[in-house]
């Protein structure tokens, strides 16, 4: 009978939290100063997950099937290895498990990606994730990610054919030499936009994946420069303003759009490890796994800039560059 009571008591608390983290919108987090992993302020209040089959069951269980999302994270080109890839991708496993909404696969070999894996050694891999059995992909590829000819075709299909694409910070210097992947992502990257304290300009309050967010709020980071992007095409969520700079320069730091029927996210809000403990970039994430799923159903609807900064914080850093 007590181990009942316990069992009780203890899917509750999981089911409270899960609600909470699930429907209520966290205050605005706003690091500006250097504590915790990776020099932002990390936000209070993440959701913890529970042991492994309690309260819903792991992916052997008797649940019902979750979605599944591939996190793919080949930085082997990369120059400065960024130690938050690691963060990044556990933290959406870690989302997806405490949601219960989906499961996640962590990948680091690019042979994965197609519709029939391939081993290291090129020969065919007898099971595990690949484009033919996930929903969604969260991707943190750095620089020139080997993919043949054959994989690349086959991604591009695969978001074409109505999946999700989400992709973080170092995913935006990717395949610089592959020209349809910026119709895929939506931008290049063009160096460092700021490094430090800048403000934030929240274009799409209404959007899911940021209406979370103030109309605008103070916000650390290093920043990237987008280029080659068009407001025609993508959908500017955020944008960074920086200390001093002119009222209308346009940087985006998030876009959504349409890939043929699948969902693309990008945002390059996740540079320090410790960014991605702030509850409020957890939460956008999130929101963009569930909305690259379907799980939300809101289109895309480019625009001209839009929004102004309340107020321009003090200048909090220097000129940053790609290690």
């Amino acid at each position: 009978m007590r181990q009942t009571k316990f069992g009780l008591a203890s899917l509750a608390i999981v089911t409270c939290g899960l609600l909470a983290f699930a429907q209520q919108a966290p205050p605005a987090q706003t690091p500006a100063g250097p504590a915790g992993r990776g020099g932002a302020v990390a936000a209070p209040g993440a959701p913890d997950a529970p042991a492994r089959g309690q309260g819903r069951g792991g992916r052997g269980g008797g649940a019902a099937a979750r979605k599944r999302v591939l996190a793919w994270a080949d930085t082997r080109n990369g120059q400065a290895q960024h130690d938050s890839v690691g963060h990044a991708v556990a933290t959406i496993e870690h989302l997806g498990y405490v949601s219960g909404l989906w499961d996640t696969y962590i990948r680091t070999d690019s042979n994965i990606i197609a519709k029939a894996p391939k081993k290291t050694d090129g020969t065919p891999a007898s099971g595990g994730p690949s484009l033919s059995n996930v929903d969604a992909m969260f991707y943190m590829g750095h620089r020139e990610v080997p993919l043949d000819d054959s994989q690349k075709a086959e991604l591009l299909q695969f978001v074409r054919d109505g999946h999700g694409f989400v992709a973080a910070h170092v995913a935006l210097t990717s395949f610089a030499s592959w020209p349809e992947f910026l119709d895929l992502i939506g931008a290049r990257y063009a160096g460092h936009a700021y490094n430090g304290l800048g403000t934030v300009i929240n274009e799409r309050p209404d959007f899911p994946v940021t209406k979370h967010f103030p109309a605008s709020f103070p916000f650390t980071d290093e920043f990237y420069t987008a280029s080659e992007y068009s407001r025609d095409k993508i959908d500017v969520l955020l944008r960074l303003v920086e200390p001093g700079a002119a009222p209308d320069k346009d940087t985006p730091v998030a876009w959504a759009k349409s890939y043929g029927k699948g969902r693309v996210f990008y945002s390059s809000l996740s540079h320090a490890s410790a960014t991605w403990d702030i509850r409020d970039v957890q939460q956008m994430y999130f929101e963009a796994i569930k909305w690259s799923l379907g799980l939300t159903d809101v289109e895309p609807a480019p625009h001209a800039m839009r929004g102004a900064a309340a107020a321009a914080p003090a200048r909090g850093g220097g000129g940053g560059s790609l290690k």
